[in-house]
C-alpha cells in the first residue's frame, strides 16, 4: 500500500467514527423486543429453505457490495478492510449524516476517494434525521437547506457518481415525524434538478424499509403483521427519483428464510416501475430467545435473497455489514464475518469462494 494513502487513513479514521450513523437497521428500535438476550435456550433446528441455491455471479445488471462496516476504523483493520471488500462486490455504501457532503474533507468524500482507490464504485446515501427518533441533525432552516444543497451539487460535479441516496427509511421517519416528512418530500423535488444539471447520468434516489412498507409489525417488531397498514402509497410521494431502494430484514419477522413468500420483493414490481435498489439486507446468526439462528440459517437466506430478487433485477443488492457491528441484538450478528474470521458459510454464500 502507498504510504500516502495509510497517512490518510490514519488521519481520517477517528473523525469517520466520529461521523458515521451507525444505523444499517428499522430503527425503531424500541419496539424491537430483545428481552431475551440473558440466559438464551439452545438453537434450535432451522429447517433448510426450499430456494435452490443460486451462483453468486452477478446475474443480468446486478452488482453486489457491502457498506462501510471494518473491524475498527483503527488504521490497520480499516485499510484491510477495503482489500476485503473488494471480494465481497463491487460496490461499497456509505449512509450518514448529509454534512459529510456539505464539509470538502468529510466522510463522504473520504470514503469515495478510498473507495475508488481500491476500484470499488462508492455509493453514498446523505441524511439529515434519525429516522428512530424523528429527530432531525440540526435545523432546516434556509442556511443549513441551502449549505446542504451545495454539498450535495459539489459532489457530484466532483465524482460523477452512478447513484446518490438521500434519506434513509423515509417511511419510519414519516411514523415519528410526519410533518418533517413532507419537508424533505418537498426539499427532495427541490433539489433532484439541481443535482442532474450538475451530474445528468447520476440517478437519485431515496430509501424505504421494506418490512414496515409491507405492514410487517410482528416478530421482532412487537406488533402486528397488517397489510392494512402498508404504505406502498408513499413511493407515489416521489416521481421525479430515478430509482427507488430498500432495506430488509426479513429475521425480524420470520424465524427461518423458508417462511418467506415467494412473491416477497418480487411484490415491490406490483408497486412501481422504476429501478429498485436494495441497498440493505441481513439476516443475523444469533438473536434473542425463541429466535436463534445460526451461520447455516444466515447463509441460507443469502441464497434466497438472490433467488426472491431475481425477477427485479436490482442494479444494487448490498449485504450491510462485512463484519459484525457494535450494535444490539440481534444486529450485532449480522456481519458476513465476525472480527476474528476470514472465511464463513454465509461468507461463502455471498462470494461464491
Amino acid at each position: 500500500m502507498k504510504k500516502g494513502l495509510i497517512v490518510i487513513l490514519l488521519l481520517v479514521t477517528s473523525m469517520i467514527a466520529a461521523v458515521i450513523i451507525p444505523r444499517q437497521q428499522p430503527r425503531d428500535a424500541e419496539e424491537v423486543d430483545t428481552t431475551g438476550e440473558e440466559g438464551v435456550s439452545a438453537p434450535t433446528t432451522t429447517e433448510e429453505t426450499t430456494t435452490e441455491e443460486t451462483p453468486p455471479e452477478e446475474t443480468g445488471k446486478t452488482l453486489r457490495g457491502v457498506s462501510l462496516s471494518p473491524r475498527s476504523f483503527e488504521g490497520q483493520d480499516f485499510a484491510d478492510f477495503f482489500e476485503k471488500a473488494q471480494q465481497a462486490g463491487g460496490i461499497l455504501t456509505w449512509a450518514g449524516d448529509w454534512w459529510g457532503l456539505v464539509d470538502e474533507e468529510g466522510a463522504a468524500h473520504v470514503v469515495t476517494k478510498l473507495a475508488l482507490h481500491y476500484e470499488l464504485e462508492p455509493v453514498i446515501i446523505a441524511t439529515y434525521f434519525d429516522q428512530a427518533t424523528g429527530e432531525l441533525a440540526r435545523p432546516l432552516n434556509e442556511t443549513t437547506r441551502r449549505q446542504y444543497v451545495e454539498g450535495a451539487v459539489a459532489y457530484v460535479e466532483a465524482y460523477e457518481p452512478r447513484y446518490i441516496g438521500f434519506g434513509i427509511e423515509i417511511n419510519s421517519f414519516k411514523m415519528k415525524s410526519p410533518d418533517e416528512y413532507e419537508e424533505f418530500v418537498g426539499f427532495f423535488r427541490e433539489i433532484y434538478p439541481l443535482l442532474k444539471e450538475a451530474s445528468p447520468d447520476t440517478k437519485v434516489f431515496t430509501v424505504f424499509q421494506l418490512e414496515r412498507m409491507k405492514g410487517l409489525h410482528g416478530g421482532l417488531f412487537g406488533g402486528t403483521n397488517d397489510e392494512g397498514l402498508s404504505q406502498w402509497g408513499l413511493l407515489d410521494d416521489f416521481p421525479d427519483a430515478d430509482a427507488l431502494a430498500f432495506t430488509t430484514y426479513p429475521c425480524l419477522v420470520f424465524k427461518d428464510p423458508s417462511e418467506m413468500p415467494e412473491d416477497y420483493y418480487g411484490e415491490i414490481r406490483s408497486h412501481t416501475s422504476k429501478e429498485v435498489l436494495i441497498t440493505e439486507s441481513g439476516w443475523f446468526r444469533e438473536g434473542p430467545e425463541g429466535w436463534e439462528s445460526d451461520i447455516e440459517e444466515q447463509a441460507s437466506f443469502i441464497h434466497a435473497l438472490f433467488d426472491l430478487t431475481e425477477g427485479l433485477e436490482p442494479p444494487l443488492l448490498i449485504w450491510s455489514f462485512l463484519y459484525d457491528p457494535d450494535a444490539q441484538i440481534p444486529f450485532d450478528t449480522m456481519g458476513l464475518l465476525d472480527a476474528d474470521e476470514a472465511h464463513t458459510r454465509a461468507w461463502e454464500a455471498w462470494t461464491g469462494s
